[in-house]
């Protein structure tokens, strides 16, 4: 069923497909988050099975927000990031209103959600003016908001610095990879932040992605200039901005 006020967001990753409803109000699952394992392999067909089921489950009814891990454009997946390539062109908007039964829905990048979840409800929410989230994981993914409206798909991870992509330099899973302390590592997220903050000139950097939970560990490490918050809603940040975004927040 659903309720005025509420949208229901479904963020679709790598080890996990989690869904909930969404208080738009104030940011808040109205009830314990919903998650069935992402089928492996992550093909379009498996992962729209699983998400009818993640509804079915949470007896809604109304339309739904989804994230996918890929650059999304006019509902179509241009990209495929910890799911199965054959995503590439598929008409993820389509595909998901179809297996719930032609209800509306609306696809958009994850990254994209989170900062769209953090920018309104969580960590940036008293900050006025350009807010960029990153995401530090596997890659790097990024969120670029301006007064609350996204510049969708801007895949900054992507940006080469030093002659490498950001993500081979900074990511999370490079620290892990290369054994670099804490010391070290910041000091490579540095050099990224920077490039960043110089093309951009944002007024905070949200840092997002696991390895937020040890931010006292490493933020205190970064020389940028920009001031560096530790996201708010983490686990809860694509589910959230997944709801908003059927309550008009884009349509990529």
């Amino acid at each position: 069923m659903s309720a005025r006020g509420h949208a229901f967001g479904i963020d679709i990753g790598g080890s996990g497909v989690k869904g909930a409803a969404v208080d738009l109000a104030t940011g808040e699952l109205v009830h314990e988050r919903i998650k069935i394992a992402t089928p492996h392999p992550a093909t379009p067909q498996a992962v729209a099975e699983a998400v009818a089921e993640l509804v079915a489950k949470a007896e809604w009814d109304g339309p739904v927000g989804l994230t996918l891990p890929a650059v999304v454009i006019g509902g179509v997946a241009r990209t495929a990031a910890n799911i199965d390539k054959s995503w590439i062109g598929t008409d993820a908007r389509e595909l998901f209103s179809a297996a719930l039964g032609g209800r509306p829905v609306t696809v958009l990048n994850d990254a994209d959600a989170a900062g769209m979840a953090e920018d309104r409800y969580g960590a940036a929410k008293d900050f006025a003016g350009l807010v960029l989230l990153l995401t530090f994981g596997t890659g790097i993914g990024s969120a670029l908001l301006y007064h609350g409206t996204l510049v969708p798909n801007t895949e900054l991870g992507h940006v080469e610095v030093g002659g490498r992509e950001s993500e081979h330099r900074a990511a999370a899973s490079v620290k892990e990879r290369d054994g670099l302390t804490y010391e070290q590592w910041a000091a490579e997220v540095s050099v990224v932040l920077t490039t960043l903050e110089n093309l951009f000139f944002p007024v905070v950097i949200v840092a997002g992605g696991g390895i937020s939970r040890d931010a006292d560990q490493w933020i205190p490490l970064l020389t940028n200039r920009t001031p560096v918050i530790p996201a708010d809603l983490r686990n809860t940040a694509g589910i959230v901005g997944a709801a908003m975004a059927i309550d008009g927040g884009i349509t990529p």
